[in-house]
Order: structure tokens, then sequence, then C-alpha cells
């Protein structure tokens, strides 16, 4: 996750959060229970809610008039039902860019970017070269959030299309809730694939990337590998 002022990492079990002015904040990550953890959609919704966690937790790396902002983003929009159609369309585009500009402010992209490198450095274990800047891994990432969101909008479709009940007031929230969870199901099974024919799907993501990512400098790489080298302790220190 980058942020303007710095890169958070995240694993399954840990969090860590470098910025730029020296700092590095670190936490653990929300775990359900395992009987949950198991049940197919609702598995995929308590993904996405944990690795919301850093952002809206307190003490995590957003401050409280951030979250707040962020939090209005996402629960707006289901009150579009309520608004005549054209009205509702206008005030969708000004939530999303306001949502846009927000996230992607500062050097957001570079660290977008670094981010990505960062992880792919450990991937290809070639941390040392990477911060040395002696090798330079992709800036583009088959696991980004930006692949997941270029999913959700034909599966968002496909679902609408196929709600077969009435339109209710609570529909758009439910058909949304619908949407993420169909969506985290076919992301992880893409994820959790050997065959690069699975990766098809994920093509139009990776292309956005091109536009949410700018090459990051060396400076911004080595902040995505400290908060990497943060979680990648903590990892490694259960399994010592």
């Amino acid at each position: 996750m980058a942020r303007p002022n710095g890169v958070v990492i995240v694993s399954e079990r840990f969090w860590a959060f470098a910025a730029q002015d020296g700092g590095l904040r670190h936490g653990a990550m929300p775990r359900a229970a395992h009987a949950p953890r198991a049940i197919p959609l609702v598995r995929g919704l308590l993904s996405i809610a944990a690795s919301l966690s850093p952002l809206f937790r307190a003490g995590g790396v957003a401050g409280p008039k951030e979250r707040a902002l962020l939090a209005t983003g996402l629960l707006v929009p289901f009150g579009f039902v309520f608004l005549p159609g054209t009205l509702g369309t206008v005030v969708a585009l000004a939530l999303t860019a306001m949502l846009l500009g927000i996230l992607f402010r500062g050097r957001t992209l570079a660290l977008h970017g670094a981010e990505h490198r960062a992880i792919a450095a450990a991937e290809e274990r070639r941390l040392e070269e990477t911060w040395h800047g002696q090798a330079l891994p992709s800036r583009l990432s088959w696991r980004c959030g930006t692949n997941f969101a270029a999913l959700a909008l034909p599966v968002s479709t496909g679902v609408e299309l196929l709600w077969p009940l009435p339109i209710a007031p609570y529909t758009p929230f439910v058909l949304t809730v619908l949407s993420l969870a169909v969506t985290m199901e076919f992301w992880q099974a893409v994820q959790a694939s050997s065959h690069a024919a699975a990766r098809f799907p994920l093509l139009p993501g990776i292309g956005l990337q091109r536009i949410t990512t700018r090459e990051p400098e060396l400076d911004e790489t080595r902040l995505a590998l400290t908060a990497l080298a943060s979680v990648l302790q903590r990892e490694l220190a259960l399994r010592a």
C-alpha cells in the first residue's frame, strides 16, 4: 500500500509503514476465527476488511481526518439509489475524483512502484542488489490491488445482470458486497493457480498499473525495502 509520504508492506500476520521522515510504525494484522475463514464469500470479505486495517485502525497509517474522509467515500455510494439518475452519476464522479485525489496525492505513484519493486526483490532473492540499485525488479505486480479493482468491474456488472430479485432500497448494498466477495474468490483462485494462462484476467490490471505507478527513485525503493524488512523479520522470527 503506497502512501503520499511512505510505504506500507503487509503480510498475513504483520504490517509495517516506513515514512519519508524516517519513522517506522508496525503492528499485527487482525485474524478472524478459523471457521469464518473457511466459508466461501465470507472469507473474501474478511480478507478485504483485514487489508484495510492499517488504514482505519487507530494508530495506523492514516490520521483521524483522512480515516473519516475515506469512510465517507466508502459509505456514501450506498445512498446513491435515493438520488435521481443524472444527479447520482454526477455525485458518483465527483466522489470518485475526490477519492483518487486522496489516494494518489504526493509521491504515491512512485512509492506504489517502489512497493512492487521491493516485494519482487524479495520474491526473486535480490534484496541486497535492489537496495544498492544494482537490480531493478519490475514496478508492475500480478498481486497488486489495482488488478483486483480491474477484476471487480466486470464481476460487479455480471452480478448486477444476473440478480434475480426485484430492485429494493437495500439492493445496491447487497450487490456491492456480493460483487466484492465474488471478485475476491476469483482473485484468490487466480493467485493460487500455477498455470500461466490463469493470469490472463489480470492483464487489464497490469495495464492500469502503468498509470497508477511511476518508476521509483532509489531512495523511494529503499523506503519500501525498509518496511518489507520489518515485516520479514517478524515473520521469520515466528519460524525460528
